[in-house]
């Protein structure tokens, strides 16, 4: 059995018994190795269901919560998928892992290029740009899942525009300590529903179109 093998498991089990049943999901999780994306001293915590400090006043996010949200993108195989918060690069990985076109946007360079050795290092092939990520990437646009993983103080009109007809864009708004996770459908050009998931707690998204750097 390889390193953290149980450990992972034991993860997966507690996922599923809080409400996780997308399979693509479920096997990512079991698959992805988290204890890579996780600094070295934390490593024993790895497999908690709890956010851990990654440096520079950034998490990476509980498990639960990646779950929960990239379950919400109800995602289709080779789907475009665009990430705001690279962060440790976790989040993107398992998006990769479930067969995902991934692009990747983190404002912090430190940690940009940090993530971007270790995912080179791994294999896993995510497009990843260092930048503001509240105006999206217009590039590459449209996209059929939006994921950000940092709260913000409203839904970034730039990250609504860049999303595909029957899109889902996956968004934490609120308050700096307390956020609710909208979950949007854009419906057409003009028209966006919208279900909302109260109690999430994320780090500030930071640029334009989210809070100001302080």
């Amino acid at each position: 059995m390889g390193i953290f093998e149980r450990e992972r498991q034991e993860l997966v089990d507690i996922l599923t018994e809080k409400g996780i049943y997308d399979l693509a999901v479920i096997k990512a999780i079991g698959e992805v190795e988290r204890h890579r994306f996780v600094p070295k001293a934390m490593r024993h915590h790895s497999y908690r269901d709890v956010a851990l400090p990654i440096g520079y006043g950034q998490t990476i996010s509980q498990p639960y919560t990646v779950a929960y949200m990239t379950q919400a993108l109800e995602l289709k195989q080779n789907s475009k998928v665009l990430e705001i918060g690279t962060g440790s690069g976790y989040q993107a990985a398992l998006l990769f892992n479930m067969g995902m076109n991934v692009y990747s946007i983190e404002r912090q360079f430190e940690i940009y290029d940090r993530t971007r050795r270790l995912l080179d290092e791994l294999g896993i092939r995510v497009n990843t740009k260092c930048g503001d990520g509240t105006i999206g990437w217009d590039e590459f646009a449209p996209y059929d899942g939006i994921i950000v993983t940092a709260g913000s103080p409203s839904v970034p009109e730039s990250l609504k525009k860049q999303l595909a007809i029957n899109g889902r864009l996956v968004i934490p708004v609120g308050s700096k300590n307390s956020q609710i996770l909208k979950i949007i459908t854009k419906l057409d050009n003009e028209e966006f529903s919208i279900r909302d998931v109260p109690e999430f707690s994320f780090v500030p998204l930071i640029g334009r179109e989210g809070w100001n750097q302080k």
